[in-house]
């Protein structure tokens, strides 16, 4: 391919728009291009390296046996509302009507289609187990679309849905697609973990994430490398506190605290360490009245723990302002456990903490000196806050490290939470109506496409993992306009290097040779050979990986070989 026929649409200036690195470059390198909020086109170079993500999630799915088809994207609302989920997922569904005003929805997943198919169509147990899936396109309306393709309202998506006669099946049928995934990330050269991850709005028993590791990552995940735990500390659980809580040992007292509305405005003002702080949340429970929760001052409220436990209501909801004032008779800066008439609910950790510093319930005020058991009762704890670096690993083999993380995967354990919503049964051979056991596996194609240039570039631009790159090679001839010899030895090599089986990009534009070096780097594409006058009158041409600093010298005749050899030790499939 030549860029006389491939034009590359690369910019030197950094969008305005652009907050992260992936989107930043994704724009400049010319793969993609914004139509509006969280909505692109996918650009020739970037379709590229989308296909080329599809093809290996492809390989590696039909090798696990699940079988491609392709369901509407557009889907009618009467199979949400049998799963209950048409009210339930709330804004993030594009609601839509027809011309005879029936409602249907632009899918952003397809649990509810693919039950819909097994219901009619699998009838007996002899069918089972099966895997069906597709890669498509999804709508998701986020209520704010940010990092370009990385949480865009439209992305592609491959979704898989296996189905088994009972749990002992669906475990195997999981660990086939658990282990497909590790291929798959595997393959495209990326450095991932997967972790413990939290259902969401899909459900399901239990779920795993599989998470691109990025210091930009969205997600936080904590790991411990002695015991091999990993989670997203949406649901890393915290272990209670293994010693006594220590004795009191100061009188409780009432300090006048001006204008103090926050834990590090407190603990400056006071002059003691936010650890030593505890903060009251006013949340909405699940019966309608307020719950209390405490969590010590350098903690954060884990929301998704939160709305796990029965007394509140999920999803979580903090109380306003008017219900603080109305249950405490302050304002929510001053909350204090002591005295509270509502239900309290109080963190391991802060439970732990004695001589502690809270909100007096009163505007302004604050407790010096507070304990459990002589000041406020023995609390009720629970696992309320996220886990943190240097914390025990709930599994007891040594302490949590955090990770940031983009969550590409993640693939869940359904049971039969959709089929027995929808009546999706089959005869066992006993002759017995059972209902199917499920599975939901996700990957965001288009995602890992922005997560793999946040793994991979530097100051000058993308450096694509081999599996991933739009071409294997691109050739740049410098002055071939002026050059009949660097014309022609360029035009062998690409040549050479197509029938060799190697997907080729040849720079032929009669442009300045920093602009084409440039905007090679820009695009990332690993092997870079540059054929110049200089060098054939010297009897080589200059070979260099986009990771390198310098080039290497080899003989024209000489470089096809290596490179050939260099790209499939790259791209490879595993065994």
């Amino acid at each position: 391919m030549r860029v006389s026929n491939h034009p590359l649409f690369t910019v030197r200036e950094v969008p305005s728009e652009a907050e992260i690195v992936s989107h930043q470059l994704m724009l400049r390198a010319g793969l993609i291009r914004r139509l509006t909020s969280g909505i692109y086109t996918w650009m020739p170079l970037g379709l590229r390296v989308l296909r080329r993500v599809e093809q290996i999630v492809r390989e590696e799915m039909d090798r696990a046996g699940a079988l491609e088809l392709l369901m509407p994207a557009v889907q009618p609302a009467e199979l949400w509302q049998e799963t209950g989920r048409w009210d339930q997922y709330g804004p993030l569904l594009l609601r839509i009507n027809d011309r005879h005003q029936r409602s249907f929805c632009f899918g952003p997943t397809h649990e509810e289609v693919i039950t819909d198919i097994a219901r009619r169509e699998l009838k007996s147990y002899r069918q089972l187990p099966v895997n069906f899936y597709q890669i498509q396109t999804k709508f998701r309306d986020e209520i704010r679309p940010r990092f370009g393709v990385m949480r865009a309202r439209e992305f592609v998506m491959k979704d898989a849905y296996s189905f088994d006669l009972d749990d002992v099946s669906h475990d195997a049928s999981y660990a086939r697609m658990r282990e497909a995934y590790t291929r798959i990330f595997t393959r495209l050269g990326l450095a991932f973990r997967v972790v413990e991850a939290d259902s969401g709005e899909i459900g399901g028993q239990q779920s795993e994430e599989f998470h691109v590791i990025a210091d930009s990552g969205e997600d936080a995940i904590a790991w411990c490398e002695a015991d091999g735990f990993a989670a997203n500390i949406e649901t890393a659980r915290t272990l209670p506190p293994t010693t006594p809580r220590p004795p009191p040992g100061s009188e409780r007292a009432e300090v006048h605290t001006p204008e103090v509305r926050t834990i590090d405005a407190l603990a400056a003002f006071l002059g003691v360490a936010p650890e030593r702080c505890v903060k009251t949340l006013l949340v909405d429970g699940s019966d309608g009245r307020p719950v209390a929760l405490v969590i010590r001052g350098d903690h954060e409220l884990n929301a998704v723990k939160a709305a796990k436990l029965d007394a509140i209501a999920d999803p979580l909801r903090m109380c306003d302002a008017d219900t603080v004032r109305a249950h405490v008779g302050c304002a929510p800066g001053s909350i204090g456990p002591l005295d509270l008439d509502v239900p309290v609910i109080v963190d391991h950790a802060a439970a732990h903490v004695a001589d502690f510093v809270c909100g007096a319930n009163r505007d302004d005020y604050h407790l010096t000196g507070c304990n459990w058991g002589r000041d406020l009762p023995e609390p009720q704890s629970a696992d309320l806050r996220n886990i943190v670096a240097g914390d025990p690993s709930p599994r007891g083999g040594g302490t949590v490290r955090i990770d940031r993380g983009i969550e590409v995967g993640h693939i869940f354990q359904l049971g039969r939470k959709y089929s027995e919503a929808m009546g999706a049964t089959v005869l066992d051979e006993d002759g017995r109506s059972r209902p199917i056991t499920m599975g939901c596996y996700g990957i965001g194609v288009s995602r890992i496409v922005a997560a793999a240039i946040e793994q991979n570039h530097d100051a000058r631009g993308i450096i694509w993992p081999g599996p991933l790159a739009p071409f294997d090679v691109i050739v740049v001839a410098l002055g071939a306009e002026r050059s009949e010899r660097v014309a022609g030895e360029a035009d062998r090599i690409h040549d050479a290097l197509q029938a060799a089986g190697l997907q080729v990009l040849l720079d032929d534009r009669a442009l300045r040779p920093g602009v084409k070096l440039a905007d090679a780097e820009l695009i990332g594409i690993p092997w870079r050979i540059v054929v110049g006058e200089r060098g054939l009158k010297e009897g080589v041409v200059e070979l260099q990986h986009r990771r390198e600093t310098e080039a290497t010298r080899v003989a024209p005749e000489e470089v096809i070989a290596l490179v050939a050899q260099r790209v499939r030790d790259d791209v490879e499939p595993i065994d």
